[in-house]
């Protein structure tokens, strides 16, 4: 079970806290906000839960890597409620040529077997990804 507590500050911010750990989520403009916006925290969530996967199974696999990232874009519908449609990750990772095969194997086992997110966010939208060697 997981449990968070939400506290209104003021206006649209509010303070989230889960296992002593706060962050902001802010109803505001993107310009002026204090704290981040709640649908962008399911894509933060997706790259964060397929992040740890990817990297414990590497690790496990014995494979190096000197720099790892995930962008995440995602297009929302257009009614009412507006939800992500579509999402794209793309994997950026340095790696020798020889350990591209751990790469991509790391990546659809959190695809298609560890990441809870990834499959929430399937029950909702198209998710598709890419991998991009440095």
């Amino acid at each position: 079970m997981h449990k968070i507590s939400l506290q209104w500050q003021a206006d649209e911010l509010f303070r989230v806290s889960q296992n002593g750990k706060t962050l902001l989520i802010d109803g505001a403009d993107e310009a002026t906000a204090e704290g981040f916006r709640p649908k962008p925290l399911i894509l933060s969530a997706l790259a964060g839960c397929t992040a740890i996967d990817v990297v414990e199974i590497l690790r496990k696999m014995r494979a190096e890597f000197s720099a790892f990232s995930i962008d995440v874009e995602a297009d929302m519908t257009e009614e009412h409620p507006k939800v992500y449609h579509s999402v794209r990750l793309v994997y950026r990772i340095r790696v020798p040529e020889g350990d591209r095969h751990k790469v991509e194997r790391a990546v659809q086992l959190s695809q298609e077997k560890y990441c809870g997110v990834s499959a929430m966010v399937r029950r909702f939208a198209n998710l598709e990804y890419r991998i991009e060697y440095l």
